[in-house]
C-alpha cells in the first residue's frame, strides 16, 4: 500500500525513491511476525507425563474444548471436586458416605492430553516466543523434542521461549501438554474452584501463536487513558536480546477505524544493557479524542516499534471509578444493568460443542441480545472468557466485571494449599493479559469469599500494576480501599432451600421497610447475583430449588407454570432492587449456564445453540431492565371488590436526559378484555433521577382474577416500559393465596 501511494508521487527523484524504499523494506523485515496456530489438531491421552503418546488417533479444535475431539475420547470431562461432593452431600443428592478427604476424584485412567501439529517457520529471527493464551489444566510444551518450559496457569496466558529449539526455514513439531482434569496438577495448584461445578473441562481454550522478531522485543504494552488531559500513558516492556544497545521506541495513535492518525508520532532513544529487561513509560497526547462508552464504543490503536520487534495494541478512552455509591463512566452517573455470566459452567453442558468460538454465536450473545434486553454490563464470574470475547465487547461497549475465578466460601482447606506467591503471579498474569480492552471496566478478586489474604496482601500488591487504576471488588472481604465497590447476593428465595420455616419470604414482604444494615456504608454495592429460581431447560428444578416451588406452586404445577412463574417473580425482583436506587448495578444469575442432570444455577435459554430465551422470561424480563424502570409498590394477592386503593408507582430514569409521558394504571381481566378500572398521570423524571406517583383506582365489584398493570409511555419511538402484578379480586377469602401470590 505505502509503496503504491508513494509512486503516484511521479515528481519524486529516482534516487529519493530508491533509498526510501530500502529503508522500508529493511524496517518492514524488522517488524513483528505471527505464526497463528488455531485450528485442527492432533490429540492423544496418556498416564505418564513425560513419554509423549506414540499415535494420535484423534483431532481436535483450537481454540476449543477436548470433549469435543473425533472420535471423542470416553469419559474426558469426568473428574469431581471434593467441594462439589461436598455440596451434593449437604443437599442430599448423595448420601454421607459419598463424602473423600483427597481433593477430588475421577474415573478416568488418563491424566493428560497432549496436542500436537507442525508448522514451518520462516528466515531466522533473534526471538521466538509461543504464547498460549488459555488453558487447563497446567500447560507443558515441547518444540522438536527439546522442553521449552511449563505453566500452571488455568485462566492466564503462558509464554514459551521457543528460540533456541526452532528450526528456522524449515518444518517444526510442537507437541503441548496439558491435564485431563484437576487431578493431574500439583495439590498445591490454583485451578479454579466451584463447589456446584460437577464437570472439569480440559482444552486449550482460546488462541496459540508464535511471535517472531528482533531484539530489542516488545514484552508488554499497557494503555491507561487519562480523559480530562486527553492523553494516554503508555508502559512499554522492553526485552533486550544479545549485547547492550540504545534504540529508537516509536509510538504512534490512530483510530481503529480507518486508521485515521491521532496525534503525533512519539519517538525515543532507550539505551538497554546485554540481555536487560527495562519498563519505558511516556506520556503521549491524543488530541480530541473520543470517549469510549456503552453508546459510542470508538476505538483507537497504538502502534509501538523498536525497529527489531512492532505491535499493535487496541484501547478506549474510558475511565470507570466508583463515587459514594454509584459507578461514574466518563464523568458521569452510570449504572450497571445486565447479568453474570459462567462461562466455565457452560463448558459442561452437552450442547456448549464449539459454541463458545463461533463468531457469529457469540456476537448474537454479546451485541444482539443485550441490545435487545437494555443490558449494558455483565461480571464474567468462575471462569474468564477468551481473548476475542473481550475483543468483541470492546468494539459492543460492554461493560465488563472481570473475575479472578476463587470461591472458597465452602473449606478453608484449599487456602492453606495454595502457594500464596503462586497466587499473587497469576493475578498479576491476570490483569497484564486483560487491562487494554476498555470493556475491562472493574477487577473482581473472588465470588462469595471470606480470605483475608486476598483484601490484605494480593490487591495492594497487584493495584498499582494498573495504570487506570480501576477499582477492586472483592467478594464478601468487603472493600479493600476507598472507592471499591463491593457485591451483594439478595436471595429472597433462598430460605425455602435452607430455611425450616414457618414463615417462608413471600413477594408482599417486599413492601415492608427494609432495615438491613449497610455493610460497608459509603461504598458502592452492586447485585451481581439473586432470584434462586432456576430452572432447568425443561422446566423442572433445579437441585437448589425443588423446595422453593413446592412451596409457592401447587404440586401438579406444569413446565409452563414454573417458567412463567419465575419470570414473572425475577422481573418484580429486578424492578425493585432498580427502583429504590440503592445498588450501582443490578445483574441477575445467570445469562448463560449449564446444563445436567446435577446442575444448581441454569440460564434461561429454550435453546442454547440458536440463543432462543424462554418466551416468558424475555416477556417480563425485557421491560424489567429498560433504562426507564417502572415498579408497582404493590404484592398483595388480594384486592377488595368495590373498595378504592392507592398504589404507588416507582419509576427510574438510567439516561442522560429528562423523561417525561403518561403513566397509566390498569386493572385488566387475565383472560383478556378491556380495563375493568384505570387512571393515570403524567410523569417528569430528571436524568438519572428517580420519582414515585401515587395512583388510585376503583376496584370493580366483580370477582376473578386481574392484572394490574403499570405502563410508562414518552411517547417516543420504543413500547411504554410495563410493570405487572397478579391479583384476585375474591368474593371471599381463597386459602394458599396469600402464601403462593396468585392464584
Amino acid at each position: 500500500m505505502f509503496i503504491r501511494d508513494y509512486l503516484s508521487y511521479n515528481y519524486m527523484r529516482p534516487i529519493t525513491l530508491i533509498l526510501w524504499l530500502s529503508a522500508s523494506l529493511s524496517t518492514a523485515m524488522a517488524q513483528r511476525v505471527t505464526i497463528p496456530l488455531d485450528g485442527a489438531w492432533a490429540v492423544a491421552d496418556s498416564v505418564e507425563p513425560n513419554a509423549p503418546p506414540l499415535t494420535f488417533g484423534h483431532t481436535v479444535a483450537v481454540p476449543g474444548l477436548v470433549h469435543s475431539a473425533k472420535p471423542p475420547f470416553p469419559g474426558v470431562d469426568q473428574y469431581e471436586s471434593q467441594e462439589f461432593l461436598g455440596t451434593m452431600i449437604r443437599d442430599g443428592v448423595l448420601p454421607a458416605t459419598a463424602g473423600i478427604e483427597t481433593l477430588g476424584r475421577t474415573r478416568q485412567t488418563r491424566k493428560y492430553f497432549w496436542y500436537r501439529r507442525t508448522f514451518r517457520a520462516p528466515a531466522r529471527r533473534q526471538r521466538a516466543v509461543l504464547v498460549v493464551n488459555k488453558a487447563q489444566f497446567g500447560t507443558a510444551v515441547w518444540l522438536n523434542g527439546e522442553k521449552a518450559g511449563e505453566h500452571a496457569g488455568c485462566f492466564t496466558a503462558g509464554r514459551f521461549d521457543l528460540t533456541g529449539a526452532l528450526h528456522w526455514n524449515s518444518e517444526n513439531q510442537l507437541l503441548i501438554r496439558i491435564g485431563a482434569h484437576p487431578g493431574a496438577l500439583p495439590e498445591s495448584a490454583f485451578y479454579g474452584n466451584d463447589g456446584e461445578k460437577e464437570f472439569w473441562t480440559p482444552g486449550i481454550y482460546d488462541s496459540v501463536s508464535i511471535l517472531l522478531s528482533d531484539g530489542p522485543a516488545i514484552e508488554s504494552v499497557q494503555v491507561a487513558p487519562h480523559i480530562q488531559s486527553s492523553e494516554i500513558v503508555v508502559e512499554t516492556e522492553l526485552v533486550n536480546v544479545g549485547p547492550a544497545r540504545s534504540v529508537t521506541l516509536t509510538q504512534r495513535v490512530k483510530t481503529w477505524k480507518g486508521a485515521s492518525q491521532a496525534g503525533k508520532r512519539v519517538v525515543e532513544r532507550v539505551s538497554l544493557g546485554a540481555d536487560e529487561r527495562k519498563l519505558v513509560r511516556q506520556t503521549i497526547p491524543v488530541p480530541g479524542a473520543i470517549l469510549w462508552g456503552p453508546d459510542h464504543p470508538f476505538l483507537y490503536v497504538l502502534d509501538t516499534s523498536t525497529g527489531g520487534d512492532s505491535s499493535s495494541t487496541r484501547f478506549g478512552m474510558r475511565e470507570l471509578r466508583f463515587e459514594g455509591e454509584r459507578a461514574i463512566l466518563n464523568g458521569q452517573v452510570t449504572f450497571l444493568r445486565g447479568a453474570s455470566i459462567t462461562l466455565h459452567r457452560f463448558f459442561a453442558d452437552p450442547n456448549s460443542g464449539a459454541l463458545p468460538w463461533d463468531e457469529a454465536w457469540v456476537r448474537k450473545f454479546l451485541i444482539d441480545i443485550p441490545k435487545r434486553m437494555h443490558w449494558n454490563a455483565f461480571r464474567i464470574c468462575i471462569g474468564p472468557a477468551p481473548q476475542r470475547w473481550l475483543d468483541i465487547a470492546d468494539e459492543a461497549g460492554v461493560l465488563l466485571e472481570w473475575e479472578f475465578p476463587i470461591w472458597d466460601d465452602r473449606k478453608p482447606l484449599r487456602q492453606k494449599l495454595w502457594k500464596e506467591e503462586e497466587i499473587v503471579a497469576q493475578f498479576k498474569e491476570f490483569m497484564r493479559d486483560n487491562w487494554n480492552h476498555p470493556s475491562v471496566v472493574l477487577w473482581d478478586a473472588s465470588n462469595e469469599t471470606h480470605w483475608a489474604f486476598l483484601k490484605d496482601k494480593v490487591i495492594p500488591e497487584v493495584r498499582g500494576l494498573d495504570l487506570s487504576d480501576r477499582a477492586w471488588e472483592n467478594g464478601y472481604n468487603g472493600p479493600a480501599a476507598p472507592g471499591d465497590p463491593y457485591e451483594v447476593h439478595p436471595y429472597k428465595f433462598i430460605d425455602h432451600h435452607f430455611g425450616k420455616g414457618p414463615h417462608f419470604f413471600e413477594m408482599a414482604d417486599l413492601e415492608k421497610p427494609d432495615e438491613r444494615k449497610i455493610p460497608w456504608p459509603g461504598h458502592a454495592a452492586i447485585i451481581n447475583e439473586y432470584d434462586w429460581l432456576w430452572l432447568h431447560r425443561d422446566g423442572t428444578p433445579t437441585v437448589l430449588t425443588r423446595k422453593v416451588f413446592d412451596h409457592i406452586l401447587p404440586p401438579n404445577a406444569t413446565a409452563e407454570q414454573r417458567f412463567e412463574t419465575s419470570a414473572y417473580l425475577l422481573a418484580g425482583l429486578t424492578e425493585y432492587f432498580r427502583a429504590f436506587r440503592k445498588y450501582a448495578g443490578v445483574l441477575y444469575l445467570a445469562y448463560l449456564d449449564a446444563e445436567g442432570p446435577h446442575i444448581y444455577t441454569c440460564d434461561n435459554f429454550r435453546d442454547v445453540r440458536t440463543l432462543e430465551f424462554q418466551p416468558h422470561f424475555e416477556h417480563y424480563m425485557g421491560e424489567a431492565f429498560k433504562p426507564l424502570g417502572v415498579y408497582i409498590h404493590f404484592w398483595q394477592p388480594t384486592l377488595k371488590a368495590g373498595a378504592k386503593h392507592t398504589f404507588r408507582v416507582m419509576m427510574v430514569n438510567d439516561t442522560g436526559q429528562r423523561m417525561t409521558g403518561t403513566l397509566m394504571l390498569a386493572l385488566k381481566p387475565s383472560a383478556g378484555g378491556e380495563p375493568a378500572a384505570s387512571a393515570g398521570t403524567r410523569f417528569d423524571i430528571p436524568a438519572l433521577g428517580q420519582s414515585n406517583y401515587d395512583i388510585e383506582l376503583a376496584v370493580p365489584p366483580v370477582q376473578g382474577q386481574f392484572l394490574l398493570e403499570a405502563s410508562a409511555n414518552t411517547g417516543k419511538s420504543g413500547s411504554p416500559t410495563v410493570s405487572r402484578r397478579k391479583v384476585t379480586i375474591p368474593g371471599e377469602a381463597i386459602p394458599g393465596l396469600a402464601q403462593r401470590g396468585w392464584d
